[in-house]
Protein backbone atom coordinates (compact mmCIF):
# COMPACT_ATOMS: atom_id res chain seq x y z
CA UNK A 1 0.00 0.00 0.00
CA UNK A 2 1.47 3.10 -0.98
CA UNK A 3 0.44 6.19 1.11
CA UNK A 4 -0.14 9.14 -1.70
CA UNK A 5 -3.00 12.02 -2.98
CA UNK A 6 -5.48 10.35 -4.88
CA UNK A 7 -4.81 12.38 -7.93
CA UNK A 8 -7.74 11.60 -9.61
CA UNK A 9 -10.20 12.26 -6.50
CA UNK A 10 -8.31 15.15 -5.05
CA UNK A 11 -8.85 17.14 -8.99
CA UNK A 12 -12.30 16.42 -8.67
CA UNK A 13 -12.63 17.67 -5.57
CA UNK A 14 -11.20 20.67 -6.04
CA UNK A 15 -13.63 21.36 -9.28
CA UNK A 16 -16.28 20.33 -7.32
CA UNK A 17 -15.07 23.55 -4.98
CA UNK A 18 -14.28 26.06 -7.58
CA UNK A 19 -17.83 25.01 -9.05
CA UNK A 20 -19.69 25.65 -5.30
CA UNK A 21 -17.68 28.76 -4.99
CA UNK A 22 -18.74 30.04 -8.83
CA UNK A 23 -22.29 29.67 -7.82
CA UNK A 24 -21.70 31.23 -4.35
CA UNK A 25 -20.50 34.47 -5.43
CA UNK A 26 -22.95 34.60 -8.17
CA UNK A 27 -25.79 34.64 -5.73
CA UNK A 28 -23.64 37.01 -3.11
CA UNK A 29 -25.02 40.97 -2.86
CA UNK A 30 -22.46 43.00 -5.19
CA UNK A 31 -21.32 45.89 -3.11
CA UNK A 32 -22.51 48.69 -4.85
CA UNK A 33 -20.43 52.17 -5.57
CA UNK A 34 -21.75 55.08 -4.20
CA UNK A 35 -23.06 57.39 -6.33
CA UNK A 36 -20.73 59.97 -7.72
CA UNK A 37 -22.00 63.52 -5.83
CA UNK A 38 -22.85 65.97 -8.63
CA UNK A 39 -20.08 69.23 -8.97
CA UNK A 40 -20.99 72.18 -7.30
CA UNK A 41 -21.76 74.34 -9.60
CA UNK A 42 -19.23 77.46 -9.33
CA UNK A 43 -20.35 80.90 -7.87
CA UNK A 44 -21.04 82.70 -11.74
CA UNK A 45 -23.14 79.32 -12.63
CA UNK A 46 -24.98 79.81 -9.44
CA UNK A 47 -25.97 83.49 -10.40
CA UNK A 48 -27.13 82.70 -13.79
CA UNK A 49 -29.21 79.72 -12.23
CA UNK A 50 -30.67 81.55 -9.76
CA UNK A 51 -31.63 84.35 -12.34
CA UNK A 52 -32.93 81.61 -14.99
CA UNK A 53 -35.21 80.43 -11.96
CA UNK A 54 -36.24 83.96 -10.75
CA UNK A 55 -36.74 85.42 -14.14
CA UNK A 56 -39.67 82.65 -15.40
CA UNK A 57 -42.53 84.26 -12.87
CA UNK A 58 -42.25 88.05 -13.69
CA UNK A 59 -41.93 87.46 -17.28
CA UNK A 60 -44.85 84.71 -17.42
CA UNK A 61 -46.96 87.65 -15.74
CA UNK A 62 -45.73 90.36 -18.28
CA UNK A 63 -46.84 88.18 -21.17
CA UNK A 64 -50.19 87.44 -19.72
CA UNK A 65 -50.48 91.41 -19.01
CA UNK A 66 -49.75 92.34 -22.67
CA UNK A 67 -51.85 89.28 -23.83
CA UNK A 68 -54.61 90.92 -22.36
CA UNK A 69 -54.47 94.42 -23.46
CA UNK A 70 -56.55 93.69 -26.51
CA UNK A 71 -58.76 91.55 -25.10
CA UNK A 72 -59.74 94.01 -21.82
CA UNK A 73 -59.29 97.34 -23.32
CA UNK A 74 -61.37 99.05 -20.10
CA UNK A 75 -58.82 97.51 -17.70
CA UNK A 76 -56.04 98.96 -19.55
CA UNK A 77 -54.48 101.38 -17.41
CA UNK A 78 -54.32 98.64 -14.79
CA UNK A 79 -53.13 96.25 -16.93
CA UNK A 80 -50.48 98.54 -18.22
CA UNK A 81 -49.32 99.54 -14.23
CA UNK A 82 -49.05 95.72 -13.68
CA UNK A 83 -46.85 95.44 -17.10
CA UNK A 84 -44.33 98.44 -15.48
CA UNK A 85 -44.05 96.64 -12.27
CA UNK A 86 -43.15 93.09 -13.98
CA UNK A 87 -40.56 95.26 -16.15
CA UNK A 88 -39.47 96.81 -13.31
CA UNK A 89 -38.93 93.68 -11.03
CA UNK A 90 -37.16 92.65 -13.68
CA UNK A 91 -35.06 95.79 -14.55
CA UNK A 92 -33.84 95.13 -10.72
CA UNK A 93 -33.17 91.61 -10.84
CA UNK A 94 -31.57 92.22 -14.15
CA UNK A 95 -29.22 94.92 -11.87
CA UNK A 96 -28.63 92.75 -9.05
CA UNK A 97 -27.27 89.98 -11.09
CA UNK A 98 -24.54 92.45 -13.14
CA UNK A 99 -23.68 93.39 -9.81
CA UNK A 100 -22.59 90.03 -8.82
CA UNK A 101 -21.69 88.28 -11.74
CA UNK A 102 -18.71 88.80 -14.30
CA UNK A 103 -17.85 92.09 -14.35
CA UNK A 104 -14.38 93.39 -14.92
CA UNK A 105 -12.32 93.64 -11.88
CA UNK A 106 -9.80 95.87 -12.86
CA UNK A 107 -10.99 99.66 -13.66
CA UNK A 108 -9.07 100.54 -17.00
CA UNK A 109 -8.14 103.62 -15.36
CA UNK A 110 -8.71 104.88 -11.56
CA UNK A 111 -11.65 107.05 -10.59
CA UNK A 112 -12.57 108.64 -7.56
CA UNK A 113 -14.52 107.53 -4.99
CA UNK A 114 -17.24 110.32 -5.26
CA UNK A 115 -17.38 109.65 -8.98
CA UNK A 116 -17.89 105.87 -7.63
CA UNK A 117 -20.52 106.91 -5.40
CA UNK A 118 -22.83 108.72 -8.17
CA UNK A 119 -22.40 106.14 -10.67
CA UNK A 120 -23.84 103.30 -8.52
CA UNK A 121 -26.70 105.52 -7.18
CA UNK A 122 -28.01 105.76 -10.93
CA UNK A 123 -27.01 102.34 -11.80
CA UNK A 124 -28.98 101.01 -8.65
CA UNK A 125 -32.65 102.15 -9.40
CA UNK A 126 -32.76 103.50 -6.26
CA UNK A 127 -34.66 107.23 -6.06
CA UNK A 128 -32.49 110.03 -5.00
CA UNK A 129 -34.91 111.48 -3.04
CA UNK A 130 -34.64 108.64 -0.47
CA UNK A 131 -31.36 108.48 -0.53
CA UNK A 132 -28.61 110.73 2.03
CA UNK A 133 -25.51 110.48 0.80
CA UNK A 134 -22.40 111.77 2.94
CA UNK A 135 -19.06 112.03 2.04
CA UNK A 136 -17.02 112.84 4.64
CA UNK A 137 -13.34 114.88 4.47
CA UNK A 138 -10.94 113.22 1.69
CA UNK A 139 -13.19 110.24 1.28
CA UNK A 140 -14.45 111.50 -2.18
CA UNK A 141 -11.15 111.81 -3.73
CA UNK A 142 -9.79 108.31 -2.79
CA UNK A 143 -9.06 106.18 -5.99
CA UNK A 144 -10.78 103.57 -6.97
CA UNK A 145 -9.05 100.85 -9.39
CA UNK A 146 -11.16 97.67 -9.00
CA UNK A 147 -14.82 97.57 -10.35
CA UNK A 148 -15.77 95.44 -7.20
CA UNK A 149 -16.12 98.55 -5.40
CA UNK A 150 -18.47 99.67 -7.81
CA UNK A 151 -20.25 96.28 -7.55
CA UNK A 152 -20.53 96.74 -3.91
CA UNK A 153 -22.17 99.82 -3.85
CA UNK A 154 -24.72 99.10 -6.28
CA UNK A 155 -25.70 95.79 -4.26
CA UNK A 156 -26.02 97.68 -0.71
CA UNK A 157 -28.11 100.30 -2.83
CA UNK A 158 -30.60 97.59 -4.98
CA UNK A 159 -30.68 95.48 -1.73
CA UNK A 160 -32.20 98.79 0.07
CA UNK A 161 -34.30 99.43 -2.97
CA UNK A 162 -35.80 95.82 -3.30
CA UNK A 163 -36.38 95.42 0.56
CA UNK A 164 -36.72 97.86 2.09
CA UNK A 165 -40.18 99.32 1.72
CA UNK A 166 -39.66 102.73 0.93
CA UNK A 167 -37.58 103.52 4.04
CA UNK A 168 -34.75 106.31 3.47
CA UNK A 169 -31.20 104.70 2.88
CA UNK A 170 -28.45 106.82 4.19
CA UNK A 171 -25.31 106.08 2.81
CA UNK A 172 -22.28 107.39 4.16
CA UNK A 173 -18.44 107.26 2.99
CA UNK A 174 -15.58 107.89 5.44
CA UNK A 175 -11.55 107.52 5.01
CA UNK A 176 -9.55 106.47 7.89
CA UNK A 177 -5.91 105.32 8.08
CA UNK A 178 -5.65 102.80 5.69
CA UNK A 179 -8.97 102.10 5.36
CA UNK A 180 -12.14 103.32 3.37
CA UNK A 181 -15.62 102.78 5.15
CA UNK A 182 -18.86 102.51 3.08
CA UNK A 183 -21.86 102.79 6.04
CA UNK A 184 -25.39 102.15 4.43
CA UNK A 185 -28.30 102.18 7.35
CA UNK A 186 -32.15 101.99 6.88
CA UNK A 187 -34.67 101.41 9.42
CA UNK A 188 -37.08 98.25 9.15
CA UNK A 189 -34.43 95.90 8.35
CA UNK A 190 -34.90 92.09 9.07
CA UNK A 191 -31.37 91.70 11.12
CA UNK A 192 -31.19 87.99 11.40
CA UNK A 193 -31.86 87.16 8.11
CA UNK A 194 -29.61 89.94 6.29
CA UNK A 195 -26.61 88.09 9.14
CA UNK A 196 -27.76 84.90 7.34
CA UNK A 197 -26.82 85.97 3.93
CA UNK A 198 -24.18 88.01 5.09
CA UNK A 199 -22.64 84.55 6.45
CA UNK A 200 -23.55 82.71 3.85
CA UNK A 201 -20.47 80.76 1.98
CA UNK A 202 -22.18 79.61 -1.22
CA UNK A 203 -24.26 81.62 -3.50
CA UNK A 204 -28.44 81.41 -2.61
CA UNK A 205 -29.92 78.95 -4.95
CA UNK A 206 -32.40 81.89 -5.87
CA UNK A 207 -32.10 85.41 -5.67
CA UNK A 208 -33.06 86.10 -2.31
CA UNK A 209 -29.78 87.57 -0.28
CA UNK A 210 -26.98 86.91 -3.57
CA UNK A 211 -26.71 90.51 -3.47
CA UNK A 212 -25.73 90.37 -0.02
CA UNK A 213 -23.73 87.60 -0.20
CA UNK A 214 -21.60 89.06 -3.10
CA UNK A 215 -21.00 91.95 -1.05
CA UNK A 216 -19.05 90.03 1.33
CA UNK A 217 -17.28 87.91 -1.11
CA UNK A 218 -16.10 90.67 -2.87
CA UNK A 219 -15.44 92.45 0.18
CA UNK A 220 -12.97 89.47 1.33
CA UNK A 221 -11.33 89.52 -2.18
CA UNK A 222 -10.37 92.91 -1.66
CA UNK A 223 -8.91 91.86 1.74
CA UNK A 224 -12.00 93.99 3.27
CA UNK A 225 -14.72 92.86 5.66
CA UNK A 226 -18.08 93.30 6.55
CA UNK A 227 -19.51 94.87 9.94
CA UNK A 228 -23.10 95.24 10.99
CA UNK A 229 -24.56 97.30 14.19
CA UNK A 230 -28.34 97.89 15.10
CA UNK A 231 -29.23 101.15 16.84
CA UNK A 232 -33.05 100.81 17.77
CA UNK A 233 -35.08 100.35 14.82
CA UNK A 234 -32.09 101.26 12.29
CA UNK A 235 -29.36 98.65 10.89
CA UNK A 236 -26.25 99.64 9.98
CA UNK A 237 -24.11 97.56 7.54
CA UNK A 238 -20.65 99.06 7.24
CA UNK A 239 -18.02 97.61 4.49
CA UNK A 240 -14.28 98.38 5.26
CA UNK A 241 -12.02 97.95 2.65
CA UNK A 242 -7.85 98.62 2.74
CA UNK A 243 -6.65 101.81 1.05
CA UNK A 244 -3.70 100.73 -0.78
Amino acid sequence: MTLAADTQSSTRDCGLLTDLARVLRAHLPRPRRAPTPPERPSPEDAVVRALCHDMRSPLASLEAVLGSLDRAPAQAAELLALARAQAAHLSSMLRTADATGGAVRQSPTTRRLGDVLCASVAASGLPRSQLALEVDGDAGDVGVADARVQRILINLLENAHRHGNGAPVRLRATARTGWVELALSQAGVPVDRVVQHLQTSRPPVDLTGLGLWSVQRQAGELGGRVLWSENGSVFTLVVQLPDR
